[in-house]
């Protein structure tokens, strides 16, 4: 129930899967941060870049779950809706 609220910043490579999530808020946030919302086979349904401190998103109907990453991400790696996001184990 905490997801990020009690960090101060991620760092390039972190991220948090909340899962059974069509929306998101940043109340009680210090920082920036892109959501990438997903369907129930990984497609990308929605995407917040440099999501602000105090915002709500819009719900993503599609979406089953909302990956939280550092702010920068989303156009550091072109991630655009129809992309494919898989799990791949930490080296």
């Amino acid at each position: 129930m905490i997801g990020l609220l009690d960090r101060t910043s991620l760092e390039e490579g972190e991220g948090l899967l909340l899962t059974s999530c069509q929306s998101i808020h940043m109340f009680g946030m210090r920082f920036a941060i892109d959501a990438v919302f997903l369907d129930k086979n990984g497609v990308v349904v929605g995407v917040l870049e440099n999501f602000a401190p105090g915002k709500l998103s819009k719900i993503f109907g599609k979406a089953k779950s909302c990956l939280e990453l550092p702010a920068g991400t989303v156009k550091k790696t072109g991630t655009t809706l129809g992309d494919v996001v898989s799990r791949q184990a930490a080296a």
